[in-house]
Formats: structure tokens, sequence, C-alpha cells
């Protein structure tokens, strides 16, 4: 326990580091996968994917376990207690000498990670709620959008001048930092007197009173959509960009702008929902993002699969300003009904939505023939799909679990 509790200014640092861990787990692998794929003598070449897609399997475990646990054994060790799993999967994947044994470190890796990711959440809510709350999640996330802008740069530095495997070093280094800083400073939150213990029959119970409830699964499964394109994008990002435009040492600059795009529109989400509203900036952004991934299927099929590059990344930039406009207001609408079973809904919503997104985006980036056509699917689909879940639902109030 700290003499002196921490700052607010360092509490918002300290949570930011923690949130961010996700994102630098994806993004600072992705300039490494071509290198990777060439080291290990990857046959077929659509499997480095899989070292994208299978970090995010392991989360949907993770998050199942992970958000009942920090209920029972407290926030901060359910925080160490990922970072220790992490550093395990890090560990694992580090001295991989095959793809098999990366993947398995991979899922690992997710799995741990979503202790942090989950805990930290719920570490948060702890201590502030309503307008405090907001404000200091807004704060963390300002924070948090910079991390898909620099990450990739850092990864690609790193693989410069130590190889792909040093990587695996800076993973190892962030969840040590976030370690000591979180022992050393950070109170628990939760009191023994308010934590709750393991039941599985309880948790059984619960869980279907959520898979029941037509609104949440809905959003849910809306968000799960949305994820998905992102996902797909993520797992052929590099690959679209060497082999369609050969950009290889500059693909991070490109990443970082279209990242830039996610951070935008969710910046100005904060001050458009509160006039439009949730539902409706929801369904205008899936609309749009079905038209742009259409747009972008008609440009490949003119351009024999590769459109020019201003095209592709103009279209691309709306789709991630689409993406940014909806993951906080599908989550939201999702949690609406969950009421006292808010925790548990929380972490079964995160797994749902990350399990299909795993589902879809390997099964349409398998079908990578360096054009740009899956991308264009996996987002015109992930649009219309995820528009009609939220149209179905919206026509009856949503009553509270």
């Amino acid at each position: 326990m700290p003499k002196t509790p921490p700052s607010r200014f360092e509490f918002i640092a300290l949570i930011s580091l923690i949130t961010s861990l996700t994102a630098v787990s994806i993004d600072a692998m992705l300039p490494a996968l071509r290198v990777i794929a060439t080291d290990l003598n990857v046959a077929e070449a659509n499997n480095i994917q899989l070292i994208v897609s299978l970090f995010i399997l392991g989360m949907v475990f993770g998050e199942l376990i992970f958000g009942p646990l920090s209920d029972a054994i407290g926030r901060k060790r359910a925080i160490l207690a990922g970072l220790a799993v992490y550093a395990a999967g890090t560990l694992l994947a580090m001295t991989a000498t095959s793809l098999e044994q990366i993947l398995i470190g991979r899922i690992i890796q997710g799995i741990g990670v979503s202790g942090p990711k989950i805990a930290s959440r719920a570490l948060v809510r702890d201590q502030f709620e309503g307008a405090a709350m907001a404000r200091i999640m807004s704060f963390i996330f300002m924070v948090f959008i910079l991390v898909p802008m620099l990450a990739p740069a850092a990864g690609q530095f790193i693989l410069q001048i130590a190889g792909w495997r040093a990587i695996f070093l800076l993973y190892l280094g962030f969840g040590l930092v976030i370690a000591l800083w979180l022992g050393f400073r950070q109170p628990e939150t939760l009191a023994p007197s308010d934590r709750v213990k393991l039941s599985l029959p309880v948790l059984v119970h619960n869980a279907s009173l959520i898979l029941r409830h037509r609104h949440v699964m809905a959003y849910t499964l809306a968000a799960g959509f949305v994820f998905g394109g992102q996902l797909l994008y993520l797992g052929t990002a590099q690959a679209m960009f060497y082999d369609l435009y050969g950009i290889d040492d500059d693909f991070p600059l490109y990443f970082a702008f279209l990242a830039f795009g996610i951070g935008l529109a969710a910046f100005s989400n904060s001050q458009l929902v509160l006039r439009v509203g949730m539902f409706r900036l929801a369904a205008i952004a899936l609309a749009s993002m079905a038209i742009l991934g259409g747009i972008l299927g008609v440009t490949g099929l003119l351009y024999d699969g590769v459109p020019p590059l201003s095209m592709f990344l103009g279209t691309c930039f709306g789709l991630f300003c689409c993406v940014g406009l909806l993951f906080g207001n599908l989550n939201a609408m999702a949690m609406q009904s969950l009421g006292r079973i808010a925790g548990l809904g929380a972490s079964m919503i995160s797994s749902i939505s990350s399990l299909l997104a795993v589902i879809l985006a390997v099964a349409i980036g398998h079908t990578y023939d360096k054009t740009i056509l899956p991308l264009s699917l996996g987002f015109t689909m992930a649009g219309l799909v995820a528009l009609a879940l939220i149209l179905a639902v919206n026509k009856s109030p949503a009553k509270e679990i």
C-alpha cells in the first residue's frame, strides 16, 4: 500500500498505460509479420495473419475468466495475475522456432492481457461514477488513441535494429513497468467485504439472462461484426501495403494516418452523441460503412483489385471514422440493459464480440489474394449485417435485466 495515494494525473497515466497494453501487443507486431513468415518458412502466406487473430482469440477466453475473478480476488491481484500469464506467453512466442509455437504464445498473451484490460475498467468504476467517470475515461482515451499511431513505428524501429524477437522484449518491459507501478503506487479499490465469491450456478444463471436478452445480444453481435472488419484490416494491412503499393519501411506512417481517423471520430462522437443520440449515430455510421465498403469494392474491380493509393487511403480513412463512431456507442447500448450484472455483462459482451470478430477475420482473411476485394467484402458485410441487427431490436423498448 503506498504511503500517499496517487494523484489524479498519476492515476490517469497508470490506467492509460494499462489500457494501451492490448493495442501495443497488436500494432507493434504488424511491421514484422512478413519478416516472421520468411524467417520461419511459413508455407501459406495468409497463415501469418493468425498472429493477430489468435491473440484476440486468447482474449475471448481471458475476458470470461478475469471479469468474475477481479470481483472475487480484487482488481490489483487480477491485473498482476494477468500480467504473469501475459509474460509467459510472451516468452514462449519470443523463443519460437515455428509459427505454431508463436501462435500458442500469442493465445496465452491474449488470455493474460485480459486481466489488465477488464480489471482496470473495474478499478476506474470503483472510484468514479457518472460525469466524473466519463471525464476520467475521456482523458484515458485521449492517451490511448495515440498508441495505434505510434506502436507500428516502434515495432518497425526495433525490427530494423534488433530483429522481430526483440519486439517481444518491448512487451515484457511494458508489462514489468505496469506491474511495478501498480504494485507500489495504486491501492486496492475493492474492499474484501464487497468481493463476490465465484459461484458457478450464479454465473450460469446470470449468463443465461444476458444471452436471452435481445437488445444486449443484437448490439454485441453488431459490435462483433464491426470489430471483425477492423481485425481483418489489421491482419492484412502490412501485406496489402507491400503487395499492392510496394510500401515497406513507410508502412507505420500510412497506418498512423488511418488510425487517426478512428481517434478523430471517437473525439467527435463525444461532442455529437448528446445532440444526435447513440442509436442514430450508430445507424448513420453503419450505413456509411456499408456504402464505403461497396465503393472500395467497385474501385477495386475497376482497377483489377488495386485502386490508386489515394483512393484506397481516402476510402479507408472514411471507414475508420465509422469505426471510431461505432465502438463506444454499440458497447454503451449493449451495456444499458445490464443493471446489477454489469460486470459479468461487460466480460461477456467483450468476449462474444471478439469471438465473432476472429471468426470473420480468419474466414475472410484467408481469401486475401493481393487485392483490396476481401477487405471491401468484410466492411460491406459488417455494415449491412450490424445495421440490420440494431434496426430489428430498436422497434421494441429494452428491459433492464
